[in-house]
């Protein structure tokens, strides 16, 4: 009897050592699989690193290489920033209500061209007839990576479109406001300031 409960007992630390040396191969196995998978993580990123690198050793050698006479604003030349003629307040979702802002920008280089301008961009909407209140009515600042995305073209013309909700700023819009915009330009660092009246189109 003695002898049988011995065996027993035996039996089951053999079968619990068994189970805890295949837990431990699986847990060993995950850690390997998890090893593995960082590593080719981290090669990728080294390469993509190094490309990195070696593009922008490619940008600093040429700018090395440019002629001492040229200027790193003469890459382009900004002049002067626009308004586009459909700068005003519409009803986006035609519900009635005009509630968004949309200011169209043409930034003009020195052959009255439009270029893709990188710059930071501050709008203000003002009501210039209000006397016993706050005039200005909304402001947003735009950064350059928000800038870039906004860039639109049609087969008419090419700008900047931007659209702001004003549902909460303007409650009627029945006479004339200001829109105001600081334009500054990243490569030259030149800013820009031009203001427009708008009017209810109808």
């Amino acid at each position: 009897m003695r002898t049988a409960a011995l065996f027993i007992a035996a039996s089951i630390l053999t079968f619990i050592a068994g189970c805890e040396s295949a837990q431990t191969q699986i847990t060993l196995q995950d850690q390997i699989n998890s090893l593995t998978k960082e590593n080719v993580n981290l090669k990728s990123q080294l390469v993509s690193t190094q490309a990195k690198n070696e593009q922008l050793n490619q940008q600093v050698q040429t700018l090395s290489d440019l002629p001492s006479n040229v200027r790193l604003e003469n890459l382009y030349d900004l002049q002067k920033v626009k308004f586009g003629r459909y700068t005003n307040i519409y009803d986006k979702d035609k519900d009635g209500k005009k509630e968004s802002l949309i200011v169209y920008l043409r930034p003009i280089d020195d052959h009255d061209d439009t270029i893709k301008a990188s710059a930071a961009v501050d709008v203000q909407l003002w009501d210039i007839n209000k006397q016993d209140a706050p005039a200005m009515l909304g402001k947003w600042h735009i950064s350059s990576a928000e800038l870039k995305k906004l860039w639109f073209a049609t087969v008419i013309t090419i700008n900047y479109k931007l659209t702001f909700d004003i549902s909460e700023k303007v409650s009627d819009y029945k006479h004339p406001l200001l829109v105001k915009v600081t334009f500054t330009d990243y490569l030259s660092g030149k800013v820009f300031k031009e203001q427009k009246i708008i009017k209810p189109l109808d």
